[in-house]
């Protein structure tokens, strides 16, 4: 009997896509990050964004804040940088620390935002929790162990 998707999964503070996780000083816990949507070559310039997340002490979804900054050929990379310090300073007091989080969905700007489930699409695959879009973190089981591939 295959196992479902975790009510929550582990992110441990790192010095790669994990470097901006932690507690803020009123116990909410958060993940600030960049994803984007790669261009397509032909089709689609893609998109670059800093996101936000929010949860609160139990790990439960509270908010997501996402800025847009275009394609990442054309990108302002100064703006971008002063959007991603800017959303680290609003949360005041932080300890970067590992987080434990439930994984969530939401919808900005025509794209899918979040830690999803991804269902195993052939038997003896397992769940996987994708950070999107831009897949560059997956974690699988076991969800408390805090580790990602990229």
């Amino acid at each position: 009997m295959r196992i479902g998707p975790p009510s929550r999964l582990a992110i441990n503070h790192d010095d790669y896509h994990a470097e901006h996780v932690g507690r803020t000083a009123d116990g909410r816990q958060f993940f600030l990050t960049t994803p984007f949507e790669p261009a397509v070559r032909g089709e689609d310039d893609g998109q670059e964004f800093v996101a936000l997340y929010l949860f609160d002490a139990d790990g439960r979804f509270l908010e997501a804040r996402i800025d847009v900054f275009g394609p990442r050929a054309r990108m302002d990379r100064a703006a971008r940088r002063a959007a991603y310090d800017a959303r680290l300073k609003e949360l005041g007091e932080v300890t970067f620390t590992r987080i434990e989080v439930e994984p969530f969905a939401i919808d900005r700007f025509g794209t899918t935002f979040g830690l999803i489930p991804r269902e195993p699409e052939e038997d003896d695959d397992t769940w996987w929790v994708i950070l999107e879009p831009g897949d560059y973190m997956a974690f699988t089981e076991p969800w408390n162990s805090g580790e990602y591939d990229t």
